[in-house]
């Protein structure tokens, strides 16, 4: 990790990205985990943040909402995003590979997104905490 990377970032920021750089939780909240999906959500009011967490598996998410956030990412990027309702992306990972962000809603109303995990995918998932709800 480039510290003049991360030179702009709050110290409790670059803190909490060391000590996440495993978190397996993508959303707010786990609405359903089978044998294929996870399915998460995320909702966030005007100024809410999900912390920084560690995307391993192949996944899509739709935001349901539109409305504008930044993200950071584990390289110390900041990114000013503005999303529309119904956009959907895509992500894969090859074995080894992953991402690491954070996402905070810089908008005046709630920002909320839908995503699947696909267990099937190049990495085994990271192990949910044993505080993540059992649907």
């Amino acid at each position: 990790m480039s510290t003049t990377a991360f030179a702009h970032w709050p110290s409790e920021l670059r803190s909490e990205l060391d000590a996440l750089t495993a978190n397996p939780r993508v959303g707010s909240r786990l609405l359903l985990e089978d044998e294929h999906t996870r399915i998460w959500e995320i909702r966030l009011g005007p100024g809410e943040r999900i912390p920084f967490h560690r995307h391993v598996l192949d996944y899509v998410w739709v935001c349901v909402s539109g409305g504008t956030a930044i993200s950071r990412d584990g390289d110390g990027v900041i990114h000013d995003i503005r999303y529309a309702v119904g956009e959907t992306r895509r992500l894969s990972f090859a074995a080894g590979e992953s991402m690491i962000h954070d996402l905070e809603n810089t908008g005046s109303d709630d920002l909320v997104f839908t995503t699947f995990e696909y267990l099937a995918s190049a990495n085994a998932p990271l192990a949910l905490p044993g505080d993540a709800p059992a649907p």
